[in-house]
This record gives structure tokens, C-alpha cells and sequence, in this order.
């Protein structure tokens, strides 16, 4: 996979990221956009354009930091939607759950490996699809 970025390189509100590459012969593409930012704490993507993904559709995914007395609490989350072709819907009504899951847990295991320190760090990771989201 590559990865294409602006000049601010996805460190501001408003800058945009394309990864594309091929996976089992198939290309993917997506391209996204940051939302929210506020550092250290938060931070927020999104999907713009029509992504080219086989497990999921568009996608909303970030991260939160919360310092607490001895720790952070490090959550990612990711509230996706089926992708509109039909036969990538069926495999994503079967699998988008554990690709999900997968994409919070790397990132957490990459915070784990990156930042970690004999101060405890808590991760937590909440993938979430769209059409399952229940209105507050």
C-alpha cells in the first residue's frame, strides 16, 4: 500500500491522505480527510470521494487520549458503513466486524509500542457499523 499526503501531511484540520495498493490482485483506494484535531487529546478522520475498500464502506475513525492519575486511557474508535457494491456488502456483512476490530486493535497495539512507558497505558477500541448505531 501507498500512502499519498499533502503538505500538512495529516496534522491539521482539513488535510488529506490517500493510501492505494493492491490486495489479493484487487486495487483499493481511499482517500480521507482530517476532521478534528486537538493535540495531544483527539484526533478524526474521515472518508471522502467513494472509497475502493472490500470489507467496509466510508468510515469515520479517530482516537482519544484522557490523562487520568497514573495513566491514559487511549480509546480508537471507527463507526463504518457496507460498502454499495453488492458482492462486497455480503462479504462485509460477514467480516467488516473483525476488520473493524482489527484496524482499532493495531492502532492501539502501535500506541502501546510507540508511547508505552512504565506508566500504565488502558486502550480500549469500539468499531462500530453505521446501520447499527442507535439514535441518542
Amino acid at each position: 500500500m501507498e500512502t499519498e499526503s499533502d503538505e500538512s501531511r495529516g496534522r491539521t484540520v482539513g488535510s488529506r491522505i490517500r493510501v492505494a495498493g493492491y490486495v489479493f490482485g484487487i486495487l483499493l483506494t481511499v482517500e480521507e480527510v482530517v476532521t478534528e484535531r486537538d493535540p495531544p487529546r483527539r484526533k478524526v478522520w474521515e472518508t471522502i470521494g467513494r472509497p475502493r475498500l472490500l470489507m467496509i464502506g466510508h468510515y469515520r475513525m479517530g482516537f482519544e487520549i484522557t490523562p487520568r492519575d497514573k495513566d491514559s486511557l487511549f480509546r480508537v474508535f471507527i463507526d463504518y458503513a457496507l460498502p454499495d457494491d453488492v458482492p462486497a456488502r455480503w462479504l462485509a456483512r460477514l467480516f467488516g466486524s473483525y476488520y473493524a476490530r482489527w484496524c482499532t486493535r493495531r492502532m492501539v497495539d502501535d500506541a502501546v509500542m510507540r508511547f508505552a512507558s512504565p506508566a500504565k497505558l488502558v486502550a480500549t477500541q469500539t468499531p462500530r457499523r453505521a446501520d447499527q448505531l442507535k439514535e441518542p
